[in-house]
């Protein structure tokens, strides 16, 4: 017992020596805790709710997730790049500028274009709760502006609580109303009320650096002419990744029924979890220390490989258990009615796997300044989603299973441009 307690407490100091390690902890630590909650209360959602309501809430989600994507004009990106807190300040500024005009936009693109946009869908399901789309919208840019700017200025811990409120308030939500048999109302309350409340505390951080005072008309438009490429580039990028992924929900849909989309979505929201809990910590952690270590010697190859060597070491244990026992699990924890979710889950898990690592370096040609590579991959993303579907596969399962290998295949491709952008520079 001595000799494990001695290895347990040297791996713990070798740990929490590295500053990396130690904020992918506080940031995975909070996240943790905020997707534990969502895990431990979704067998009673998948008994409170049918997979028809969760199908409507995936519709709801992609909508908003589209156009909340370029809410921003992706400003948020540069947030981290500027030297000087009082630029980065002001890029924050033209980001949040960029969103009150977007959302607006929606909005009476809602009011004109409503029915003939949600029988396109077939989605009239959401007829009441579309009105609501560009107040998510503006609450998911604000959200991304706040948490890039918490990053910059090393708040994990802050972001870490305001994740785990964010989780409790759509708990409480969901299940609230879900007692109350309110059906998808309940789940897209939940979703909005999440936002609002993580926004909250968020503010309250950048409020108290006193930079705000520094936001200046000037400024706000020399910065949103310095990073200009990430309106040209970037945001349409991130509209094609975003839409790329959403768009499946939309065609499944469109295409399956809302029913399968539920199956489908449960299976997404459970395998992405691993990503939730840890991806996106080590994901925001890397941008910080390789934008830190361009800065300081022209390249990020050292974050890079330290960084690839973490997520391998993670991934392959997390996804191969989770491809194991995914389907049979699936069933005994959400209901019998959603075992179809678990053999979902079972033949996306590969892609996942592999998307779990590369997510993380797709911030690399943020870094280099080179937007354009970010738009090549994420236009080959909308086609490759898409590609599946222009098949006319009638079989639900075999469309998934082609859809995992075909994404699969792309993001190991795009892993070594990125290796090779770096490569160059080194």
């Amino acid at each position: 017992m001595g000799k494990i307690k001695n290895i347990l407490i040297s791996l713990k100091e070798k740990v929490l020596k590295s500053e990396f390690n130690k904020n992918v902890l506080i940031l995975s630590g909070g996240t943790i805790i905020a997707q534990a909650l969502p895990v431990l209360i979704s067998p009673i959602l998948t008994r409170l709710y049918s997979p028809s309501d969760f199908g409507v809430l995936a519709l709801f989600i992609s909508i908003t997730s589209i156009v909340g994507v370029i809410a921003n004009g992706r400003y948020e990106l540069a947030i981290m790049l500027p030297e000087k807190d009082e630029d980065a300040i002001n890029v924050a500024a033209v980001g949040f500028l960029f969103n009150i005009a977007i959302s607006l936009l929606f909005l009476i693109f809602i009011i004109i274009f409503k029915k003939p946009f949600l029988k396109l869908l077939k989605a009239e399901s959401l007829s009441f709760w579309i009105y609501f789309a560009p107040l998510t919208v503006f609450f998911i840019g604000l959200f991304q502006i706040l948490n890039y700017a918490n990053n910059r200025f090393k708040l994990y811990k802050d972001i870490s609580k305001s994740n785990i409120l964010k989780s409790i308030a759509s708990s409480l939500v969901q299940l609230t109303l879900g007692f109350l048999k309110t059906g998808t109302s309940g789940l897209i309350l939940g979703q909005m009320s999440a936002q609002a409340v993580a926004n909250t505390k968020l503010f309250s951080n950048i409020k108290k650096t006193g930079l705000l005072k520094e936001i200046k008309k000037e400024k706000i438009k020399k910065m949103a002419a310095q990073y200009s490429n990430f309106p040209k580039f970037s945001m349409w990028a991130g509209l094609l990744n975003v839409t790329g992924y959403q768009i499946v929900n939309l065609l499944i849909g469109m295409s399956y029924g809302q029913k399968e989309l539920g199956y489908y979505y449960m299976a997404f929201r459970i395998l992405g979890i691993p990503s939730s809990f840890i991806g996106a910590a080590i994901s925001q952690v890397f941008f910080k220390q390789a934008t830190e270590e361009k800065n300081k010697t022209g390249n990020i190859i050292n974050t890079f490989n330290s960084t690839l060597k973490k997520l391998i070491i993670l991934s392959v244990p997390i996804f191969g258990i989770i491809f194991l026992i995914i389907r049979p699990v699936f069933g005994i924890v959400f209901g019998k009615i959603w075992d179809k979710a678990g053999l979902y889950a079972m033949i996306l898990t590969p892609m996942f796997a592999i998307n779990f690592i590369v997510n993380t370096f797709t911030l690399v040609p943020f870094i280099y300044k080179k937007n354009i590579v970010d738009f090549a991959f994420q236009s080959g993303i909308f086609v490759m989603s898409v590609l599946p579907f222009c098949f006319g596969i009638k079989d639900f399962n075999v469309l998934l299973v082609l859809y995992s290998l075909i994404l699969s295949i792309y993001y190991f491709i795009y892993y070594i441009i990125l290796r090779s952008v770096i490569m160059r520079r080194t």
